[in-house]
């Protein structure tokens, strides 16, 4: 990789200076621009949720889990954001199946189905329940991910040989 000049550096910091929003109303406004449901968004509290929750649940897992470095802290603070996004994925499906379960018919009566008929519904046309289910495991993925990766950074500290990562592969063909 090439070393950039002083000169280039220098004009660089002053265009840094020049570009982004201005104002606090405008920070304020832009903080929120990769927002649509909260499912994929880097900030783990959304504007409509309880602060002191998601205090409650970062003291009570910090706790729990001892981080004692910064790559621990780091970790930690991966397994409260996703737990606290996992939280949010079973609201998400609790308000999406009392929606679906209702629904206008031909002369625009409200109807309720059951659960089943609403998600064979969902299936058949939209998925959106299969898509919220993917959220969910790779969601409850990244909770294990950084929990065992600090479970091993933390066995090392502590003296222990840290049991590695493993990865199975499974045949299920009949042939042998």
């Amino acid at each position: 990789m090439n070393q950039i000049s002083q000169k280039q550096l220098e004009a660089n910091r002053e265009n840094a200076k020049l570009g982004g929003v201005k104002t606090e109303e405008g920070k304020a406004i832009s903080r929120y621009n990769a927002i649509k449901h909260g499912l994929l968004t880097k900030m783990v509290l959304l504007p409509s949720e309880d602060e002191n929750a998601l205090i409650e649940i970062n003291k009570q897992l910090r706790s729990d889990l001892k981080p004692a470095s910064e790559l621990e802290n780091i970790l930690v603070d991966r397994i409260v954001a996703n737990t606290w996004r996992l939280g949010r994925v079973m609201k998400i499906e609790k308000e999406m199946m009392e929606k679906d379960c209702e629904y206008e018919n031909w002369n625009g009566q409200i109807q309720k189905r059951s659960i089943g008929e609403a998600l064979s519904y969902d299936f058949a046309n939209h998925d959106t329940y299969g898509k919220l289910i993917r959220y969910e495991t790779s969601i409850e993925r990244g909770i294990y991910k950084a929990l065992h990766e600090l479970q091993r950074i933390q066995a090392t500290r502590s003296g222990e040989r840290p049991i590695l990562p493993m990865a199975v592969d499974v045949d299920i063909s009949e042939e042998e």
